[in-house]
C-alpha cells in the first residue's frame, strides 16, 4: 500500500506502508545519530555517529567518524582524544564481548536502550528513529555516510 502526500516543503512523496507481517524481506531497525556537545551550555553539537539496532537480526552495531577540524571550530580547547575514547566506548559496547566492559553479557536491545539514554556528557545519542532495512550492518554504514561524514 502506499500514500502520496505533501511534505512541510512542498514536494510530493509517495510513502510506503506496510502493515505487520507485511515487510517483506525487510526488517525493522532503531538508529539514533551519536553528537558531540563540546560546550554543553552553548548547545552546539557535531553529528559524530550511528547507533543502529535490529531486534529481528540481534544486531547493535555503532559506527563514528570524528571530524576534528568541525569539533575545534566548536570549541579550540576540546579534548579530542576524550572524545574519540568515547566514541571507541560506544563502538566497543555495541560489539559486545570483553571489550564491552560491564554490558557484555547484556543482549543487544539492552546495550542499544542504555546507549540511547539521555544524557548530559560531551557524546550525546540523539532521538531514536525507525525504518525498515534488509541489511542492518550495510545500513549502518549508510547511515554513518548520510547523517555524519
Amino acid at each position: 500500500m502506499s500514500q502520496t502526500h505533501i511534505n512541510m516543503a512542498g514536494h510530493v512523496v509517495e510513502r510506503h506502508i506496510t502493515r505487520s507481517g507485511q515487510g517483506g524481506d525487510r526488517d525493522v531497525f532503531e538508529y539514533a545519530l551519536l553528537r558531540v556537545v563540546p560546550r554543553v551550555e552553548r548547545g552546539e553539537c557535531i553529528n559524530a555517529g550511528v547507533l543502529v539496532y535490529c531486534r529481528a537480526k540481534a544486531y547493535v552495531g555503532a559506527r563514528t567518524h570524528l571530524d576534528e577540524a568541525r569539533l575545534l571550530a566548536l570549541d579550540p580547547a576540546a579534548d579530542v582524544a576524550g572524545v574519540r575514547a568515547a566514541l571507541g566506548a560506544v563502538e566497543a559496547v555495541c560489539a559486545g564481548g570483553e571489550a564491552a566492559g560491564g554490558a557484555a553479557g547484556d543482549d543487544p536491545g539492552r546495550r542499544f536502550r542504555w546507549l540511547v539514554a539521555p544524557r548530559s556528557t560531551i557524546v550525546q545519542p540523539g532521538p531514536v528513529h525507525t525504518g525498515l532495512t534488509r541489511d542492518a550492518a550495510a545500513e549502518t554504514e549508510r547511515l554513518l555516510d548520510l547523517l555524519v561524514r
